[in-house]
């Protein structure tokens, strides 16, 4: 290959554009919302406190077996990713498939090197619910999601308009009902700040008319 064609290709990973952005902007954009989102759950779970979606899920099943978290969270989104396949494209399954085995990785190592000996739950779920709502921002931004019922939110969004933050508040929501069997009310009560504090996040900060790069 000569040295003029490989500069050429070097060139097409960096270059971006309003409309667009480039594999290095999409590689940074995942690596750094995974991360965000991992140090959420750190928080979330510190705080032995439960969620929403897939993740909500994922929280019950762990505090009720002692199973890790992220092994969990990469099984339940599994059956997700031929809908997202199907119905976003090949490019949005890779991305987001990346992002949740990242994130699940970083959610079982983290631990090892971060611990807390005090921390306040609310303090964990509206902190840990703004992380995770931050990373998924950026996910979202660089076409990629979390994976389970963000994969849904996303796609409802894009094919009927609706706010991919409200539409994930109601999965949400459903969620946390079935955290009465295993939460204190106090304990709900702060999951369900972080809850509203995530989604917020999403429905405030991401809307198509705002933010166009694919």
């Amino acid at each position: 290959m000569a040295t003029g064609e490989v500069k050429t290709r070097f060139k097409g990973l960096l270059a971006s554009s309003a409309e667009r952005h480039s594999l290095v902007d999409d590689v940074q954009g995942v690596l750094a919302g995974s991360m965000l989102a991992a140090f959420g759950v750190l928080l979330l779970s510190g705080g032995k406190l439960l969620s929403g979606g897939t993740a909500g899920v994922a929280f019950l099943l762990h505090y009720m077996t002692e199973i890790g978290f992220g092994p969990i969270f990469f099984v339940l989104n599994l059956p997700f990713y031929y809908f997202a396949y199907r119905q976003l494209g090949a490019a949005f399954t890779i991305k987001t498939f990346s992002a949740v085995a990242l994130t699940s990785f970083l959610t079982a190592t983290l631990p090892r090197f971060i611990s807390f000996s005090s921390l306040d739950p609310l303090i964990a779920g509206v902190f840990g619910g703004l992380l995770v709502g931050t990373g998924m921002l950026a996910l979202f931004r660089h076409r990629a999601s979390l994976g389970g019922f963000g994969i849904l939110a996303l796609y409802l969004q894009d094919r009927f308009g609706w706010r991919a933050g409200l539409v994930q508040l109601g999965f949400d929501g459903l969620v946390l009902v079935f955290s009465f069997f295993v939460a204190t009310p106090f304990i709900i009560f702060c999951s369900v700040m972080g809850a509203v504090v995530l989604n917020l996040t999403l429905a405030i900060n991401h809307r198509k008319d705002r933010y166009i790069a694919m």
